[in-house]
């Protein structure tokens, strides 16, 4: 092999490798918004500088506040590796070993791929780094130490991939990993039980108790109680412009979603999203069928 042969297939690697790490980047800047991780991780304030954290979420377990997310090595997550993203984001584990409170979603994040979490990180690693100090959270004296965040989760939590189901078309799993998962609808739509768990018998139909204590409405295809009644039309124009079948417009912490989430998906994604939750078992309010 000539050395001109030689320097050209490594220019071609160079170029072949750049090229697949900014599909990794564009891909990740898709992913992030479609996992409502700007909406968490940015300050209610007009000056928040986006992923920066302070976010506060009032639960009854206390106040919890996001952290920083940009690639400050100092105050974000500039320092982490793959296998530290995968961790947080699979298995509910700090980089120090310690474990996530529950508010973190990565109860639902755990069914994500390996290359989707990985894309999400290209693109925040892609972003400038923000010196911005995490905010402690206010928590009562029994939640302190993160020992009894790691025996919630031994009790509460199985880390697990998304499985498709055979039986469905393709729309309904990407709807069914859209929902579950990166969109971690039920972390919000779903009651929790005393020790702030989901409970998954209920699953999607409704939270009277949800973040900031506002009740969170049921988005099974229940008639009485849910979106039974709502067409598809009506649900995939909810999700792009926060519009109700009765041309009034949401509200709250949704019409956050709808802005930096949902509106920013492609119109097959939406669709997706539609069929899963039309194929739902409808459930009223109380969970019952």
């Amino acid at each position: 092999m000539s050395f001109r042969t030689a320097t050209t297939l490594v220019g071609l690697l160079f170029i072949s490798q750049a090229l697949a790490e900014q599909t990794a980047v564009e891909r990740g800047a898709y992913l992030l918004h479609a996992g409502g991780c700007i909406s968490c991780h940015t300050a209610d304030a007009d000056d928040a500088v986006p992923l920066t954290g302070g976010d506060a979420l009032a639960t009854p377990f206390g106040t919890f506040y996001a952290p920083n997310i940009t690639p400050d090595k100092a105050t974000g997550i500039g320092t982490w590796s793959d296998k530290d993203f995968l961790g947080a984001m699979q298995k509910g584990i700090r980089p120090d070993g310690s474990h996530y409170y529950p508010v973190y979603p990565y109860t639902s994040y755990t069914g994500m791929t390996r290359k989707d979490i990985l894309a999400i990180k290209a693109y925040l690693f892609s972003l400038d780094p923000v010196m911005q100090q995490n905010r402690d959270h206010d928590l009562p004296w029994y939640l302190f130490s993160r020992l009894l965040a790691g025996a919630w989760q031994f009790i509460f939590f199985t880390p697990e991939r998304f499985v498709p189901d055979t039986n469905r078309s393709a729309t309904w799993n990407r709807g069914a990993y859209l929902v579950r998962h990166l969109g971690h609808c039920g972390e919000c739509h779903t009651s929790r039980n005393l020790f702030g768990a989901t409970r998954d018998d209920i699953e999607l139909s409704g939270n009277p108790d949800g973040p900031d204590g506002k009740k969170v409405p049921n988005i099974t295809p229940d008639k009485k109680t849910g979106i039974g009644k709502w067409s598809a039309d009506e649900i995939i124009f909810f999700l792009e412009i926060g519009m109700l079948p009765d041309g009034d417009f949401t509200g709250g912490s949704m019409s956050q979603v709808i802005d930096d989430n949902t509106s920013q998906l492609t119109a097959n994604d939406r669709i997706a999203i539609v069929e899963y939750v039309m194929n739902l078992e409808p459930r009223d309010k109380a969970g019952t069928n």
